[in-house]
């Protein structure tokens, strides 16, 4: 247990390989990009709202489970340390320009672009039948996922963007072959797509992310070590600061109720 009880392990996550003694461990991921044919997507004229046709339950409280890149996500990297991030010339300029004696608190780190990276925890709900919700304790930020797409549209940009959602039958998330839970392809999973942002960090230490940025996500819950998980995939692209898209996965546990939440505001400089 590390910091306010996110968890820190050095076990890789979510791949199954077989052990007699224990059964399934899960180890790794398996990911594919994009949905595959025939998915299904809520239509504005259709008389089921999106809460009510949801094939997984994303809500909930949930903690940010720390299996990799330790270094980078539960302490603030020293400056320059940009391993990973896929940074052109311009990318690594700005982000050398970084200041941690000015600029050790700022919100930056907690936009829709870096925000999952965090260690902190997460409340999803539904703040109506067409918008779900996501709050955090760290940084104390609010994102809203519309599945009508005119009720994503903001007269400014902001931290968060704008997010455009959608379930569907997708061919990103869990082997659930290999898992044990089915045949591949079952894996029902949430795609949001955001835009209409302000530059963030994709890491504490300065690494940015332009206006011009959008990050596309998807949301996959399981089951493992019998306790309930979701997946979050973020594929972040910024034609200014990157050379190609920068993936990462992170993944949640879920709590049994609020009673470890702990919100802790960041400062918008």
């Amino acid at each position: 247990m590390v910091g306010n009880g996110v968890v820190s392990s050095s076990r890789e996550f979510l791949r199954v390989k077989t052990n007699a003694s224990c059964g399934p461990v899960l180890k790794g991921i398996f990911i594919l990009l994009g949905f595959s044919v025939g998915v299904p997507v809520w239509a504005q004229d259709d008389p089921n709202s999106p809460r009510e046709v949801a094939p997984i339950d994303l809500t909930g409280y949930w903690v940010s489970v720390v299996t990799e890149d330790w270094r980078w996500r539960m302490v603030i990297p020293p400056k320059g340390d940009y391993i990973s991030v896929p940074l052109n010339e311009k990318g690594r300029r700005v982000a050398d320009t970084w200041n941690p004696e000015t600029d050790s608190n700022t919100c930056k780190p907690y936009g829709a672009a870096g925000i999952m990276r965090m260690p902190t925890r997460l409340h999803i709900s539904w703040q109506d039948e067409q918008t779900l919700r996501i709050d955090t304790d760290h940084g104390i930020q609010t994102r809203l996922l519309h599945f009508d797409p005119p009720l994503a549209a903001r007269p400014m940009p902001t931290l968060q963007g704008d997010s455009i959602a959608r379930w569907g039958e997708g061919s990103i998330g869990i082997d659930r072959r290999l898992a044990g839970e089915g045949p591949a392809g079952q894996a029902k999973t949430l795609k949001a797509v955001t835009s209409h942002l302000i530059p963030g960090y994709l890491r504490r230490n300065g690494v940015p992310y332009s206006e011009h940025t959008v990050i596309t996500e998807y949301f996959d819950r399981h089951n493992a070590y019998g306790e309930d998980w979701i997946t979050v995939t973020t594929i972040v692209r910024d034609p200014e600061y990157l050379t190609q898209e920068f993936i990462t996965s992170s993944s949640f546990k879920q709590l049994p109720d609020n009673s470890a939440w702990h919100p802790v505001p960041c400062e918008s400089i």
